[in-house]
């Protein structure tokens, strides 16, 4: 990849970075807002102008691990609208240059990539789409910049790992689950974090660590303790893949906003055609208690495409190493003697450790460890040419989020 984008990619960034440290710790609705009447005059449609619905952001952990957190609350237009203004700075400088540099790695034109998320759209959740015109609206980066960059995790090839434990495998019978991102440190992601809690008018409230401009989720956690991880399997040699269906980051977000048990989580799971070749892991830490590991292969024969294992599955790819109460895949990276022998003792910070254990060492972008029985999580950004593994992590309890500062857990209200 062409490493003089990538280097205007953080100049820019850090510069920028350092200015919205300048702001205070949490920014009301009235602040940044866009003008309306320059951006009108412009285009040939109606923006709306009564926005309801409400957006704050904060900050959470310390010194180097202190990562950005929005709360968005409205129709998904109107949270993508908050969420566009409150990061729209970092969005502005991320986003054109993540997309420059991405289509001359994939040898494509933008419009190939637009055309791309217009067909694997119009298969997806409509709610998605108009989040995404909310976030162009609110942070002034063209609506088809946007959809073209989130076209880029249909067709880039990447590697994670997942690890699930509950019951009698964790020293409290919490769902502790793990997700490592082993994608592209050259696209410089990792240096704009936006982790986002999303509370709609209509629909389960869910978190979303992700980056910033980029609303599909490829792992996220939602207040009824679904937490979803996912794992690629499909190389660039299965290239061109198939685009007429939801990417999986589409979904996720489905899953996050209707999937109020892993029972409806899976259903919503397997009406979703299939695009490539995937792992998942699906947690479920308040109603049904328990994980399953996925594999989705769409090449293989159709009594072969979905694979769901339990745990201490006979049939799991990885027996006789299985277990009950813990589904994994590390794909051979060594996780399961430590899970053999933790097995009863696993919490939130043996499950960190075993995350920094299992990277792709490389291309670690990103880990997460959720609590979905508590509602935590851990979250660890690469930073500085440091991968995610080697970094501290920043620990967020959801259930004390109080971005706008009214004394009041977000999610109470």
């Amino acid at each position: 990849m062409n490493r003089n984008w990538i280097r205007l990619l953080f100049i820019g960034g850090l510069a920028n970075s350092a200015a919205c440290l300048g702001q205070e710790k949490t920014e009301s609705i009235s602040s940044g807002e866009v003008n309306r009447s320059a951006q009108q005059a412009a285009k040939p449609y109606r923006i709306p102008e009564n926005i309801g619905g409400s957006g704050y952001r904060t900050e959470v952990g310390q010194a180097d691990s202190r990562f950005p957190l929005a709360v968005v609350r409205g129709t998904p237009y109107e949270m993508g609208h908050h969420l566009g203004r409150l990061f729209s700075t970092e969005i502005q400088t991320f986003v054109p240059a993540a997309l420059q540099g991405v289509t001359q790695e994939l040898k494509v034109a933008p419009e190939v990539l637009e055309e791309v998320w217009a067909r694997t759209s119009s298969y997806g959740d409509d709610r998605l789409e108009q989040e995404l015109a909310g976030l162009a609206d609110g942070s002034g980066v063209p609506l088809k910049t946007l959809q073209a960059l989130h076209a880029v995790p249909l067709l880039m090839p990447y590697s994670c790992s997942s690890i699930a434990a509950w019951g009698d495998a964790t020293i409290d019978g919490h769902l502790y689950q793990t997700r490592n991102l082993d994608w592209s440190m050259e696209v410089g992601a990792h240096e704009f974090p936006m982790i986002v809690l999303y509370i709609p008018n209509e629909g389960i409230p869910h978190v979303v660590p992700s980056f910033a401009g980029m609303i599909g989720a490829h792992t996220g956690m939602n207040a009824k303790g679904l937490a979803l991880s996912e794992m690629g399997d499909a190389s660039g040699k299965e290239a061109p893949y198939q685009v007429h269906a939801p990417h999986f980051t589409v979904y996720f977000r489905t899953m996050l906003y209707d999937g109020d048990s892993l029972t409806r989580a899976l259903s919503i799971f397997k009406a979703q055609p299939p695009t490539k070749r995937y792992h998942f892991v699906f947690g479920d830490g308040q109603t049904d208690k328990r994980a399953v590991k996925v594999r989705a292969h769409s090449p293989e024969p159709a009594d072969k495409q979905l694979l769901i294992w339990k745990d201490a599955d006979p049939t799991d790819e990885f027996a006789p190493n299985v277990l009950s109460c813990v589904v994994y895949n590390d794909e051979g990276r060594g996780a399961f003697p430590t899970l053999q022998k933790e097995r009863g003792k696993l919490d939130g910070e043996k499950l960190v450790q075993l995350a920094n254990q299992i990277p792709i060492k490389g291309g670690n972008v990103e880990n997460v460890v959720y609590d979905a029985t508590a509602l935590r999580m851990w979250v660890s950004y690469a930073k500085a040419g440091k991968e995610a593994y080697t970094r501290p992590y920043t620990y967020i309890d959801l259930k004390k989020i109080d971005a706008d500062g009214n004394g009041k857990p977000d999610l109470s209200e």
